[in-house]
């Protein structure tokens, strides 16, 4: 067999078949911009990253993906976005003694900046979560990365405040801080999701540099990219070192209703007994990603000049009739009926779809271990739940080597140099588990190691 031909090195987005061969058309005379001219992050390649993602499954639509973390779409269906809406109607009516006017005006006006299910979404965090919050410092967001945005935007007064998140991070919060000219200074994930003396450190030299390190961005349950999961232990010490060093944990929660087995750990909130956290949630894994609803708990005071407190909350909620005004009261509606319809509870409305995840992490693992016995130049980690499995290969984990992948074995996976500010490619990769029926886990392992050695030969010639 023929080895094949070495890909470009650039990962330069190819055009898709039947492209104009000269480029794009002229455009008609009139303004034109200067990028350098608009804010710099819109130059950075880092907010390109996910676009070139999309494009090369885009082009390549008979591939199949180790590499969204999209929801498993098996048990999605139409009929449930009508049913879970009349079941919040059925609740206003029955519950809160609306009229048909009430009902009507609540779901197709703008609805309160803060949200119109903060009691139904408090209702689950108290049954699932173990958190205990007034819902008065929920507020509704248009999905987490809203929540984060607001958060990091009430956060950052001026050039000297800090982000700290740990290393690797998901794209979408550097990215973000990006918009908002909030640096982030990485902090090593360790074996354990955090290192916890490294923090330490990063927060003394932001300091001793006169910077200001605000709060730190966390995933503490299987995380994106990496899949570590904070011990018990490293909460609790993570939550007695934030007190101590004067700082607010960002925790972003996606995957925490997805272990591997049935034990769960509690979230970082549920054991905040100083209101250190700020608990950024979704309902995109756990409901539909089409909702797009998010939301952030914030329960700390805020102090002002005449000695008035109010909470954090509420500066988001300032902060987002700015920007969005509210989140889509009917997109609410959708996600509180299905909330009433499963008893407020999240872990009883997922039951089904977590057996879909556990069922195809081990497959996933499993499968490696037969593709690439011990010993073997493939190394990866064994999460104990959520999506996502980090890959080490024996040459560098390229967009041009994603390309190649997608184009002559049919398999899309993530380079894990996206999650890393400014890195050069790595010899690591990320693999999701979370779209696929369980046959075609097996398909894609099989093209996965069909890539692998054909690019290692490649490589290496």
């Amino acid at each position: 067999m023929t080895a094949p031909v070495r890909p470009p090195i650039t990962g330069r987005v190819l055009p898709p078949a039947g492209a104009h061969a000269q480029g794009p058309p002229a455009m008609a005379a009139g303004a034109e911009l200067d990028l350098s001219d608009l804010h710099g992050s819109l130059a950075d390649p880092l907010l390109s990253a996910m676009n070139f993602l999309n494009e090369v499954a885009g082009r390549y639509p008979e591939a199949l993906s180790l590499a969204a973390g999209t929801p498993y779409e098996g048990f999605y269906d139409v009929e449930d976005v009508h049913r879970a809406l009349r079941a919040y109607c059925a609740h206003l009516r029955d519950k809160r003694g609306f009229d048909e006017r009430r009902v009507r005006r609540r779901l197709l006006q703008y609805g309160r900046t803060k949200g119109i299910i903060h009691d139904l979404i408090a209702q689950y965090l108290s049954v699932d979560e173990g958190i205990d919050v007034d819902p008065e410092s929920i507020v509704l967001t248009t999905g987490c990365q809203e929540a984060l945005l607001l958060t990091m935007r009430a956060l950052r007064r001026d050039e000297r405040d800090v982000l700290l998140a740990v290393n690797p991070v998901y794209v979408g919060v550097t990215g973000a801080a990006r918009l908002l000219d909030m640096p982030v200074h990485p902090v090593d994930g360790g074996a354990d999701g955090i290192d916890l003396a490294d923090l330490r450190r990063r927060i003394h030299r932001a300091r001793a540099a006169g910077l200001r390190p605000r709060a730190c961005y966390l995933v503490p349950d299987f995380a994106n990219p990496t899949g570590l999961r904070l011990s018990l232990a490293s909460r609790h010490a993570l939550l007695e070192l934030a007190d101590r060093e004067d700082i607010l944990l960002l925790e972003d929660n996606p995957y925490g209703l997805f272990p591997l087995g049935e034990g769960r750990l509690p979230t970082l909130k549920s054991l905040d007994a100083g209101r250190r956290v700020v608990h950024l949630g979704s309902l995109s894994k756990s409901v539909f990603p089409g909702v797009r609803i998010g939301f952030a708990v914030a329960d700390q005071q805020v102090l002002q000049a005449d000695g008035d407190r109010f909470l954090l909350a509420d500066v988001l909620a300032k902060a987002k009739s700015m920007v969005t005004v509210n989140t889509a009261p009917l997109s609410q509606a959708v996600a509180g009926g299905w909330l009433v319809e499963h008893g407020c509870s999240l872990v009883r409305a997922t039951h089904d779809v977590r057996k879909v995840y556990q069922r195809n992490l081990r497959r996933l693992v499993d499968g490696l271990a037969v593709r690439f016995p011990a010993p073997s130049h493939v190394t990866w980690n064994t999460p104990e739940g959520g999506f996502f499995v980090v890959v080490d290969v024996p040459f560098e984990a390229t967009d041009a080597a994603l390309e190649y992948s997608a184009a002559t074995h049919g398999v899309l996976w993530t380079p894990l140099h996206h999650f890393y500010d400014g890195r050069p490619a790595l010899r690591s990769l990320r693999l999701s588990i979370s779209g696929l029926e369980a046959d075609e886990v097996d398909d894609a392992l099989d093209r996965f190691a069909a890539f692998v050695h054909a690019y290692r030969r490649s490589s290496a010639a």
